[in-house]
């Protein structure tokens, strides 16, 4: 069952999404909207002669593409009644995302905070992470939820 307000929420619920492959058009995409045509990214030659030895996808498109697979599992974990994003804390990109990865998310409620009648703060700790197991982001996100009206 799906939970609307921050109250229906409970340290430690938590949900893995579907996956979703990394693709060259999402990587030149992004750069196109970021405006990040870094050739780590963008080239790959030049990328092929780093460490990584290929292109890698921008950081920031992970972190995008994980918010996105947040709102894919919809309320299975995060309130319908979600209102506000205050933070984004402890931001990590342990190991890179490659073109062809399938990553996915783990979510878990981490902290629930009530701040008065109105709302409260829902902190979720998100692991990115690809077909190999490895973390590729973690993260703490921080948002306001309704909370339940006094009847």
């Amino acid at each position: 069952m799906g939970k609307e307000f921050f109250d229906d929420c409970r340290i430690g619920d938590c949900a893995t999404s579907p996956g979703r492959t990394i693709t060259e058009a999402d990587v030149v995409t992004f750069a196109a909207l970021s405006g990040d045509w870094s050739p780590i990214h963008t080239d790959a030659q030049y990328a092929g002669a780093t460490v990584f030895g290929e292109r890698i996808a921008h950081g920031v498109l992970s972190l995008a593409v994980a918010t996105g697979l947040m709102f894919r599992l919809g309320d299975r974990v995060l309130p319908r009644r979600l209102a506000t994003l205050v933070g984004i804390d402890r931001l990590r990109f342990p190991a890179p995302v490659r073109l062809g990865d399938t990553i996915h998310l783990d979510e878990e409620i981490a902290d629930l905070r009530p701040m008065g009648r109105e709302v409260g703060l829902v902190i979720v700790r998100l692991r990115l992470i690809n077909q190999n197991g490895e973390a590729v982001m973690t993260a703490r996100f921080t948002a306001t939820a309704a909370r339940r009206p006094e009847e």
